[in-house]
């Protein structure tokens, strides 16, 4: 069954509603959500206000998560619950102890990660009592403090990733035995060069694969809010991920997907969400969407990027918008039936193999490169494309688990001029 939700930021305060907790408010914003027929919520402690000290959790902040994982459940809605946070809406929010007088590697120190362990631990444990909890996500894009633009990042090798992300999610599980956790990351783990976050450890690690899709990352800029580049960029991350699974079978997640005005206009944020789900439950094996984010972000708090304030799918004084409306229509008409394999099928040289299969050239993934814009032209031509690595293109074996039938070589592929040349944003 395809779930449709909402990642849940407050409509009053913010994720800064943890300082003044509300259950009130809290139930009247999943009133709000509940009634556009979703299934579930994303939810975000705020790390520092839950560990202030690496070895206090705060049970009344527990406690807090615990009363609105109820107020979910009594709505219908299940809950996924990040742990690391981390980083909301360009602010970072990490604990004292991992700062300043006590800057230490978040990725690294021996002391921060099991501190981080017990952390994650102490979540799951305390809600896996709960039927209506999903599991846990370690952090969201905890990946952005570990590598460039990110002004302060915490260095860390690729192999000392993979053995933090290990650790992670072997303390979830210890706390919630069976439950879904995994990770996620923004797109520099698939389109960094460098990036110690790799493409191979978003498809393989936890229970599924997580991805963010923002079109204002250089797609919407180069292809315009309605060209096919930017209307199929969720499948397109979709896509890509699976070109790295070892289990052609693994669920994928689009964790987070929104339309950020001006790339996404606000009179054509309803068709974008259409053309995004829709070209997102076109690709075999999707656990589930689930949007950025349910309410705006009062203009009353300072210094958000602009495009943040206006995210969300119902106002701060809990309107909906169009673009709720078209959510809650694709998710009351979601086919019940898988579609079709893709079986044709990009071939993606990242220079693999390596000895660690760290994607070393994987900005041809991105907007602009070579792959990507391959991929997009095929795409508007009416193809259907999956992706398949250089390494695996003639393993018979694995293109029949798929149902891949043709490869097609990305030079192979005439592209079109791209629509504008505008200057790409950071990530937010």
């Amino acid at each position: 069954m395809l779930r449709f939700g909402v990642n849940y930021t407050p409509s009053r305060g913010w994720f800064h509603h943890w300082l003044d907790f509300d259950l009130d408010d809290v139930r009247r914003d999943l009133d709000d959500i509940a009634g556009l027929g979703l299934d579930h919520i994303r939810v975000f402690p705020l790390w520092p206000l839950f560990q202030p000290n690496r070895s206090l959790i705060r049970p009344r902040a527990v406690e807090q998560l615990l009363a609105l994982a109820d107020a979910a459940a009594e709505r219908g809605l299940d809950l996924n619950v990040d742990g690391l946070q981390g980083h909301l809406s360009s602010f970072d929010f990490l604990p004292s102890w991992t700062a300043t007088w006590h800057r230490r590697n978040l990725f690294t120190d021996p002391e921060v990660v099991e501190g981080q362990a017990a952390y994650l631990r102490t979540l799951a444990e305390a809600l896996a009592g709960r039927r209506n909890f999903l599991g846990m996500t370690l952090g969201n894009e905890i990946n952005q403090f570990s590598d460039r633009p990110h002004p302060d990042p915490d260095r860390a090798g690729e192999a000392e990733i993979d053995a933090w992300l290990r650790r992670m999610l072997a303390a979830c599980e210890e706390g919630a035995p069976g439950r879904a956790h995994l990770h996620a990351e923004y797109d520099a783990c698939w389109y960094q060069d460098g990036h110690p976050f790799t493409p191979r450890q978003a498809a393989t690690l936890g229970a599924m694969t997580a991805v963010h899709s923002w079109v204002f990352n250089g797609t919407a800029q180069r292809h315009g809010p309605t060209g096919t580049a930017t209307e199929q960029h969720a499948a397109y991350l979709t896509e890509l991920s699976k070109a790295w699974a070892t289990d052609p079978a693994r669920p994928v997640w689009l964790q987070e997907v929104g339309a950020p005005a001006p790339h996404v206009p606000a009179d054509g944020a309803a068709a974008f969400t259409e053309a995004t789900v829709a070209a997102t439950l076109d690709c075999e094996h999707v656990w589930g969407v689930t949007w950025w984010c349910s309410h705006d972000v009062d203009r009353a708090l300072a210094d958000f990027p602009e495009l943040e304030y206006d995210l969300g799918l119902f106002t701060t004084d809990r309107k909906r918008k169009p673009a709720a409306e078209a959510l809650a229509r694709a998710a009351e008409r979601a086919p019940e039936a898988a579609p079709p394999p893709r079986t044709t099928a990009l071939v993606l040289d990242v220079g693999e193999p390596g000895p660690a299969d760290s994607a070393p050239e994987r900005s041809v993934c991105a907007p602009g490169g070579s792959f990507f814009e391959a991929w997009a032209a095929l795409a508007a031509d009416g193809v259907r494309p999956a992706v398949v690595l250089a390494s695996r293109a003639a393993d018979a074996a694995h293109l029949a688990a798929r149902g891949i039938t043709e490869t097609v070589h990305p030079r192979e592929v005439p592209q079109p001029a791209a629509r504008t040349t505008q200057e790409t944003h950071p990530h937010a």
